[in-house]
């Protein structure tokens, strides 16, 4: 027992120190808790099987997407299709071994977005957005990794990409270049995720998790390092509580 408790405390200690490394700015709405700070720092701040799903979308690392940041300048560079407010070139790095690594240990169950560029484990299970884009130059669809232990069979969410872009335009356009749905992240939530479930992402972007999240009832702890979209993504789910109160 003594041992035990020493190896807690040591634990809580490394967490406060890791905590101190970096400024860490974080906003509570609700059960929702947003988070402007690296994450894998954050996670190592966490136990093992802390989360009980992890719904991420890491960048991807498009080849594509490298040579345009660079050629890319003025209005559209500051409206973050290719750069952020802070300068970085968002899809030019996928996530190394030690994220993933932290991934695995503090969460019991994963669905990660493009994982068809990433290297990862074995499983049978997998979702698909199928955006109904018929544009023979645009991806007609986006696949995710599910993990083994989630043990759903095959998913696919049919939600048209040119209604999601109605939507945007609407809200006065989107915030960051690979922002998803709304309506897909509940449709996660719903057909994976079980009451009192813990969920955590580890990409903020445009945030449209949090909205979701707080829609279908779960907590989720949500990290984003860039500060503009963290500032973008906290005032869109401030909007869209806003919204929910008029009616």
């Amino acid at each position: 027992m003594f041992f035990i408790q020493c190896y807690v405390l040591y634990r809580r200690l490394k967490a406060q120190n890791l905590i101190k490394m970096t400024e860490v700015k974080k906003e509570k709405r609700g059960g929702i808790n947003f988070f402007n700070c690296d994450n894998i720092e954050f996670m190592k701040t966490k136990p093992d099987n802390y989360y009980d799903l992890a719904i991420v979308d890491p960048p991807y690392g498009l080849e594509r997407f490298k040579k345009a940041s660079k050629e890319t300048t003025g209005v559209y560079a500051k409206r973050g299709s290719f750069k952020s407010e802070d300068g970085q070139n968002w899809n030019n790095e996928k996530p190394t071994k030690e994220y993933f690594d932290e991934l695995f240990r503090i969460s019991k169950n994963q669905i990660i977005w493009g994982a068809n560029n990433f290297e990862l484990p074995p499983s049978e299970y997998f979702c698909v957005w199928d955006k109904q884009q018929y544009m023979p130059n645009f991806a007609s669809a986006e696949y995710a990794w599910v993990s083994m232990g989630l043990k759903k069979p095959a998913q696919v969410f049919r939600y048209g990409i040119h209604k999601e872009n109605a939507i945007r335009k609407a809200q006065g356009g989107k915030i960051h270049q690979a922002q998803k749905p709304v309506d897909l992240y509940r449709w996660i939530l719903q057909i994976y995720a079980k009451e009192g479930d813990r969920i955590i992402d580890t990409h903020g972007g445009s945030h449209t998790n949090a909205i979701a999240c707080d829609s279908e009832g779960f907590d989720l702890d949500i990290i984003e390092i860039d500060s503009k979209y963290f500032k973008d993504g906290l005032n869109a789910f401030d909007v869209y509580k806003s919204q929910t109160k008029l009616f």
